[in-house]
């Protein structure tokens, strides 16, 4: 390595050669396209030169001598990231720690999703949708124990040429923790029974303890795009935790609000949960769900069966993802399902059934192709649904 290359250090230092004096090296004269950086360097006691008084540019480094001068760099408040990146080794065998350095370099990360879908349904309901969804998320580090969290969610609807697209902020929210409980709190995503209670987001806390068992409670309230039953309350708790190759979990949720088209009461629902995993490629899962509002069926029940063998991972092109589900839930055990079929409006009063399977499948790095298909009827009515959805997800 050419000692010349640690001249770029001196544009990270916030003064001027002309503050210091003379450059103290004899191959280095006033002239010389170097001078004045060198000047800086030597100035700031970044740079020493050898006992002969010559600054020996034209010599080969050792990784040792280099990372010497990426240390005093550093004391001295240089910019030197990707430096101190590359010599972590040499620098940590000086007793330079880099790790505060780099949560500093890596203080906002910023990331990407572009989805484009194609729904098809069919049924007792007709029609399609193309759409492109791109997202924005950024996070920023405020100090070790707590970040920052947002997400700007852009849709473009391609069914249509009405322009009814639209951008906002879909998350806003910090992370952190109050001695060993966790925190989160702000406009976030809300994910119950594994979606098929609600699965969207909400302005709320939440608060979470412990590691192998975790404790976890939730306050908050719909977003206005999704008080589709005239809730504004959502609260309750729920716990989690892993004996061997089962994954278990029980909680309990509270929606309050006005009255609805099916009740003129609350609705609390509990649900109980387990999964067990044969392998790290295939499962096998239970959930089951009970609410204190009867369907116009006189329902109050729900459960859903998922298998899942292999799965497509953003960073392994060439992987393969199955996924089949059976559904009977309850009007009053579906809020705001997570599935990207067409189950009915629940609010109406009727629950749904049926069965979906879905295939994906990793194209290239970081993009991620994927089908789905729905079998489902409504119970009261007996409307048939039938949906379609094709996907292609980009991230970066």
């Amino acid at each position: 390595m050419k000692k010349s290359l640690v001249l770029a250090m001196a544009m990270a230092l916030q003064v001027t050669a002309s503050a210091y004096a003379a450059n103290p090296f004899s191959d280095v004269p006033a002239g010389h396209w170097a001078y004045d950086s060198v000047n800086k360097l030597a100035s700031a006691g970044i740079v020493d030169g050898y006992g002969n008084g010559t600054f020996g540019g034209d010599r080969l480094m050792t990784r040792y001598e280099m990372a010497q001068i990426v240390a005093k760099a550093m004391a001295k408040g240089a910019n030197v990231d990707r430096l101190a990146a590359e010599f972590a080794d040499e620098l940590d065998s000086l007793g330079v720690r880099v790790a505060a350095l780099e949560k500093k370099s890596d203080n906002v990360r910023i990331t990407g999703q572009v989805r484009y879908d194609y729904t098809d349904y069919s049924g007792d309901i007709d029609g399609y949708r193309s759409k492109l969804r791109s997202r924005i998320s950024i996070n920023g580090q405020i100090n070790d124990d707590w970040k920052y969290v947002g997400m700007l969610q852009n849709d473009e609807n391609l069914a249509d040429d009405i322009g009814n697209e639209g951008t906002e902020f879909q998350r806003a929210y910090v992370v952190g923790k109050i001695g060993a409980v966790g925190v989160s709190a702000g406009r976030q995503n809300l994910n119950l029974a594994d979606g098929n209670i609600y699965d969207t987001r909400y302005d709320g806390v939440n608060l979470t303890f412990g590691k192998e068992v975790k404790l976890e409670a939730f306050y908050g309230k719909p977003t206005n795009s999704f008080k589709n039953w005239g809730f504004d309350k959502i609260y309750g708790a729920r716990v989690n935790g892993k004996i061997g190759a089962l994954n278990a979990e029980a909680g309990w949720t509270k929606f309050e609000g006005d009255a609805t088209p099916i009740t003129s009461d609350d609705d609390s629902i509990w649900n109980v949960g387990a999964t067990y995993n044969f392998s790290d490629k295939a499962s096998l899962g239970v959930m089951y769900l009970r609410s204190d509002v009867e369907d116009l069926e006189g329902d109050k029940d729900g459960f859903v069966v998922t298998g899942t063998l292999g799965g497509a991972k953003a960073s392994k092109p060439g992987s393969v993802g199955l996924v089949a589900k059976y559904y009977q839930q309850a009007a009053g055990t579906a809020i705001q399902h997570t599935m990207n079929g067409e189950y009915g409006p629940t609010y109406s009063g009727e629950g749904f059934k049926g069965y979906s399977v879905a295939g994906y499948y990793t194209v290239a790095k970081n993009m991620i192709a994927g089908i789905e298909y729905y079998d489902l009827k409504q119970t009261y009515s007996d409307d048939k649904m039938k949906t379609l959805w094709s996907q292609l997800i980009v991230t970066f």
